[in-house]
């Protein structure tokens, strides 16, 4: 089975991971003028980041209004709202917005949290051809069940590496998460590449990843890469029962980690 899904950018909530992963499902929602989407976590909790545009997100007792400033996801940081389970809630916009829409499934009862970019922590990983800036959105901070999502990106021709896993509760070496990388590039003609791959090669693929792409990565190695002239951008979605920043990385390339 393929892990690779493409999208065509439409208007409304389109559903890209949906079942195929045990603890993340994964849409894109795109508003226009005067739009509006409502919807309800149910028995899942949800991460809401603003890739791009301005909305306003309310329901019961909460309303962050005007959220959202960047024009490309390569601007900056962004703006992001957790929901818990059991919330309804509304998305509106004046002009427009897109919206990465994150759930995992969740019976935690806690209040929404509006995470604003100054909340949003950043870090330089990797040296060399292999470094890259990260994004922490949705972590340890928030008071979620699994969730636990950040952005990539990588400058043209730089690496996401070692290729590491989060297969197996091992801390504080490993913990075990599912991931999803949505893919955004620039410009937006080009492409990346992405690798997932295990020790025993039950799962050995590669993907030349481009704009609007996400690749499923329910175990194994995953490294990517930007081709040079174009910069990748990449959301990562993790989710499990330990919400840790944790992976082993590849033996043969540990050395990488603090040289």
């Amino acid at each position: 089975m393929s892990l690779l899904r493409r999208y065509s950018c439409q208007e409304g909530y389109t559903p890209i991971v949906e079942g195929e992963m045990e603890r993340i499902g994964f849409g894109l929602l795109s508003l226009g003028e005067d739009g509006s989407y409502r919807g309800q976590t149910g028995d899942k909790e949800a991460a809401l980041i603003v890739l791009t545009g301005t909305c306003t997100v309310e329901g019961e007792g909460f309303c962050f209004a005007q959220i959202g400033e960047r024009l490309s996801v390569f601007a900056g940081k962004p703006y992001a709202v957790f929901l818990p389970a059991d919330t309804a809630f509304e998305i509106r916009t004046t002009d427009w917005a897109e919206i990465a829409v994150c759930t995992s499934p969740s019976d935690v009862k806690t209040e929404p949290v509006l995470v604003r970019p100054d909340d949003v922590i950043h870090k330089k990983l990797g040296h060399a051809v292999w470094e890259r800036d990260a994004y922490f959105i949705i972590d340890d901070r928030v008071p979620a069940k699994s969730l636990y999502i950040g952005e990539t990106i990588l400058a043209p021709g730089r690496w996401a590496f070692p290729p590491h896993t989060h297969d197996v509760d091992d801390p504080p070496y490993e913990v075990d998460m599912e991931e999803v990388y949505f893919y955004r590039v620039r410009p937006s003609d080009g492409f990346g590449l992405q690798m997932v791959y295990t020790q025993d090669r039950s799962i050995d693929d590669s993907y030349i990843v481009r704009e609007n792409d996400t690749v499923l990565i329910p175990k194994g190695y995953h490294p990517a890469a930007a081709s040079p002239g174009n910069a990748l951008y990449i959301l990562w979605i993790m989710a499990g029962e330990k919400r840790l920043f944790l992976s082993r990385p590849e033996e043969r390339y540990a050395w990488t980690v603090n040289c």
